[in-house]
């Protein structure tokens, strides 16, 4: 049975885009709720994030793009920053903690202190660019927490998987061709951001899914597709982008996954893990809009992580 960490801040749930905004801070509630009614906070280990410094952040974004939300974060009101991602007075610091959260995990999981870690953070991450907000995020979590490992403790190769429902676009945009890393991502195409398909450096698995499709379709993916490709680079750490937008009873697009898929592909991860990676795992959480779905999928979740 591995040791977990659990990693948030109260910074994240003061992020707030409206009332009409679905990244809401009744995700973390929902996640919150489920885990005390599962008994999963006994066997947890938590802790509380800390902020992500400039130097960390410049290691995936671009310092203008960095210096540019520190100086558009609003003292009051909201900051448009595109249709879909707003600032507020309390986005900055969360977006901080968010990407401070995988950082800290990293450095307890190489240290040994937990074997694996979940960061429930929002701003999300995946869709941040390099030089770009968009699609929720700020920036980007994962690949900041994948390029800290690299860069402080010295490991040399990395591998992200992403099974949100949208296309994880900025980690893409971060990877692609980088020596060192591998993404393998599922998601819902044609959907947004539209993109992921065409001609991809040999780093990238994607792997595209109908509208419609279920949970078959993603363990045949993770079998034939993300566990080959594990197998021929050799990570020595794994790092999830954990979206749970394409469960069955969430409305934000249309695929049909359930509790029971979350579990499976998070026992292949962890199987993994534990075969080639010494365990280490982190895992960051981006999508997920049905509530009552998203705190049993994350329980499901954690549940794979600390395996039997």
């Amino acid at each position: 049975m591995a040791t977990v960490g659990f990693f948030s801040d109260p910074a994240c749930s003061r992020h707030d885009m409206g009332e009409d905004h679905p990244e809401c801070p009744a995700r973390l509630d929902a996640i919150q709720d489920q885990l005390l009614s599962s008994g999963m906070e006994y066997v947890l280990r938590f802790f509380d994030a800390p902020q992500a410094t400039r130097a960390q952040l410049e290691r995936v974004h671009t310092p203008e793009y960095v210096a540019s939300l520190f100086e558009r974060a609003p003292s009051e009101g909201i900051e448009v920053l595109d249709e879909d991602t707003r600032m507020t007075p309390h986005t900055l610091a969360a977006a901080l903690h968010a990407a401070g959260s995988g950082i800290d995990a990293v450095d307890r999981v190489i240290a040994g202190e937990i074997n694996a870690a979940f960061c429930a953070v929002r701003p999300p991450g995946h869709h941040a660019e390099r030089d770009k907000a968009m699609g929720f995020c700020l920036f980007n979590n994962i690949a900041i927490a994948a390029a800290h490992v690299r860069a402080q403790h010295g490991l040399e190769r990395v591998a992200i998987l992403d099974f949100d429902v949208h296309h994880g676009n900025g980690t893409e945009d971060f990877v692609a061709g980088r020596e060192g890393y591998l993404l393998c991502s599922s998601f819902q195409s044609p959907y947004y951001p539209f993109s992921g398909t065409g001609d991809l450096p040999d780093n990238i698995v994607n792997s595209p899914l109908e509208a419609g499709a279920g949970g078959d379709a993603l363990r045949q993916v993770v079998t034939t597709q993300w566990l080959p490709a594990l197998e021929k680079f050799q990570p020595q750490m794994l790092f999830i982008s954990a979206g749970f937008d394409g469960h069955i009873e969430d409305a934000m697009a249309q695929l049909r996954f359930k509790e029971e898929d979350y579990l499976w592909v998070t026992e292949r991860l962890r199987e993994y893990a534990d075969k080639n990676c010494e365990g280490r795992i982190v895992s960051a959480l981006e999508g997920g809009y049905a509530l009552s779905a998203l705190g049993r999928s994350v329980v499901t979740h954690l549940k794979g992580l600390i395996g039997s």
